[in-house]
């Protein structure tokens, strides 16, 4: 055994020679370009299979040098906890596992670097290691840089760039970053990608394709596509080796996201960029898990990270464009407060259906309608239509009655992905691949949430997101949502809409009379017909029980002068929730920060200007009509029988 481990070790240490980080790179062949990748750089598994294929040498030596580096690592853990070593707070053991994802290139460097934004998942001494993983990595000779530069751009560095720095700045999985100056005085960030990169990562993706295949025929408790996961993620790496791509996922994400008032997107030099050279922006700023140094600046940390759930949110369910890769090193407090995204080559995108299902599944989860739930999962493509709803409904009775308690906005998302990872794993879910990137970026972000603010909750910022578009988005599919969770029996639930106002002014709006408007535009379109309809008979049951009550108030009043007052002439008034709850959510209202009158008597001036305001009048004044007459035909006979 002993012998074993001291083979592996040393053959791992001669395979270690040749890496991606080697001053020696694999060298681009046209060959190894033009037979198994399309010249455009797409992502294609087919051609890629066919090269490795007759490529077997290479694919054993990346086995063995993968199996060796992590037998070596596990072994170590073994022997340490059997000698009582506190494995946790191993400092050697955390270099270790640094090191080995390091020399094992880009596809390994990017788990570190998701595991090193889990404080609740890995020990303190790990996550200091794993942190190096996200720009402090062995950097390529700059001869090599400005090679490619002078390749992309036509002109050598010295002459595009007025200064440049000696030595990267930072060396990332994909490219290492130098920092310099245009000749309009404009700084500037130069990333320069790795050499070698293509061969190293369509090795990897030829190997994990192959491994994921066999766990999936060979584990019948597997309900997720591998493959399709792991394509999909090769997917979009491939977009990340290509800086023009990176440059126009750039500018796109500015164009939905700049609105934002906190949210900063770095300029693109186009003239300075091509598919290995990326010219940004030069952006001044702390990463997010230096805490200290950005409460020093009289900003507040926490606040960052609700810019950035509320940004991701925005992302995930409205736009569909989302940043795939949200870790530390790619996110920067600005001195002014803005929160700086960089990197922009690991996008992904979430068709409309998708974003509206999941709206109605966290409302069908606050409604606690698990049978509505299942039916969400078919729409998104996690489960079959064939496939029989009663048990897993039964199951998610069982597990999300216990979870939820009060409120949806308790969880936290790593307890919720818990609890359907256990359903997942006993009936036939199968995993679409887009949410596997959504689940990686919402983790990562609550991760970097948590190192900041334990107590930290991206689910409430989440719950109080879907109620302002609830309340304000004019889609179908999220009218029928709206009225699935206020009414009930034809009842309208008071306590849910106040619940849902609490919670969407929790979540920062642009301008509140912009919402006000989309509210009072959607009361009155045709798919607010049946909160028009609710509200009229409301306001008819609450006007009139005002008036029976000013009435029987002035009555008495009268009957004491006179004294008339009997006992058993004093009269049980009915209650009035209606106006209990109307006052609340006035209340609520007035607690809005940017909340003034003049936002509603702007409202009721633009509402009284409506046609369909006039014909609500009218149907008002007339059922109050009727339960007046009605009240006083029944005041008159119980008169006629008490005098009998």
């Amino acid at each position: 055994m002993l012998h074993s481990i001291l083979f592996l070790e040393n053959l791992n240490f001669k395979i270690a020679k040749i890496n991606i980080y080697s001053n020696h790179p694999f060298k681009e062949s046209k060959e190894d370009l033009d037979n198994y990748i399309e010249k455009n750089y797409r992502y294609n598994p087919e051609a890629i299979n066919k090269y490795y294929r007759k490529h077997i040498f290479k694919v054993a030596k990346r086995l063995i040098l993968l199996l060796s580096s992590f037998s070596s690592f596990t072994f170590k853990l073994w022997w340490g906890r059997l000698i009582g070593k506190n494995i946790k707070e191993d400092i050697n053991q955390a270099i270790h596992l640094r090191e080995i994802l390091t020399k094992l290139g880009p596809t390994y460097i990017k788990i570190g670097q998701a595991l090193s934004t889990r404080p609740d998942l890995v020990p303190p001494v790990y996550l200091n290691e794993l942190t190096c993983l996200q720009d402090k990595l062995p950097s390529f000779p700059d001869e090599i840089a400005y090679r490619f530069i002078k390749e992309e751009l036509g002109h050598s560095a010295q002459s595009i760039y007025q200064e440049l720095s000696d030595t990267p700045i930072a060396a990332a999985s994909l490219g290492q970053v130098y920092k310099g100056k245009l000749a309009t005085g404009e700084l500037v960030a130069i990333k320069v990608q790795r050499p070698g990169l293509l061969h190293c990562i369509t090795l990897d993706i030829y190997i994990l394709r192959h491994i994921s295949h066999w766990l999936q025929n060979h584990f019948s408790f597997i309900h997720s596509d591998l493959v399709a996961i792991t394509d999909e993620l090769a997917e979009r790496i491939f977009e990340e080796i290509d800086y023009v791509k990176e440059g126009n996922n750039a500018e796109e994400f500015a164009r939905h996201y700049s609105h934002l008032p906190e949210i900063y997107v770095p300029k693109i030099h186009w003239k300075y960029t091509a598919r290995r050279v990326l010219t940004m922006e030069w952006i001044e700023g702390t990463k997010l898990t230096h805490i200290e140094e950005i409460q020093a600046q009289g900003i507040e940390a926490t606040h960052l990270v609700e810019i950035g759930v509320h940004c991701s949110l925005c992302q995930l369910l409205e736009y569909g464009l989302f940043h795939a890769d949200p870790h530390p090193g790619n996110l920067l407090a600005m001195k002014d407060g803005k929160l700086a995204y960089l990197d922009f080559g690991m996008m992904s995108r979430i068709e409309s259906y998708q974003r509206y299902g999941f709206i109605e599944a966290v409302v069908h989860l606050v409604n606690r309608d698990f049978d509505a739930l299942a039916h969400d999962y078919v729409k998104l493509g996690f489960l079959e239509p064939e496939v029989d709803l009663t048990p897993i409904t039964i199951a998610l009775k069982e597990i999300f009655s216990n979870a939820l308690g009060s409120s949806v906005a308790e969880l936290n998302f790593k307890n919720i992905t818990d609890q359907m990872s256990n359903i997942m794993y006993d009936f036939p879910f199968k995993v679409p691949a887009y949410y596997a990137l959504i689940l990686r970026s919402m983790v990562t972000l609550e991760g970097i949430a948590i190192g900041i603010d334990p107590n930290f909750k991206v689910l409430s910022k989440a719950y109080s997101y879907v109620a302002k578009r609830l309340l304000t988005d004019s889609s179908p599919e999220l009218r029928i949502s709206l009225k699935d969770l206020l009414f009930k029996d034809g009842n309208l639930r008071w306590n849910r809409l106040e619940s849902l106002m609490i919670n969407a002014q929790n979540f920062q709006s642009d301008d509140i009379e912009l919402v006000f408007d989309q509210i009072a535009d959607f009361i009155f379109s045709p798919q607010g017909e049946f909160i028009r309809e609710r509200l009229i008979h409301e306001i008819i049951d609450s006007v009139d029980i005002l008036s029976h009550r000013i009435w029987f108030d002035l009555s008495m009043i009268i009957r004491k002068q006179i004294g008339l007052t009997r006992q058993n002439s004093v009269q049980q008034l009915k209650n009035d929730d209606s106006l209990k709850h109307l006052k609340n959510i006035l209340i609520i209202l007035n607690d809005l920060p940017d909340f003034k009158a003049i936002h509603v008597s702007s409202l009721l001036i633009k509402l009284l200007k409506k046609q369909e305001t006039k014909r609500i009048g009218a149907e008002i004044i007339d059922g109050f009509a009727q339960k007046t007459m009605a009240r006083l035909v029944r005041n008159f006979l119980s008169g006629i029988n008490q005098s009998k």
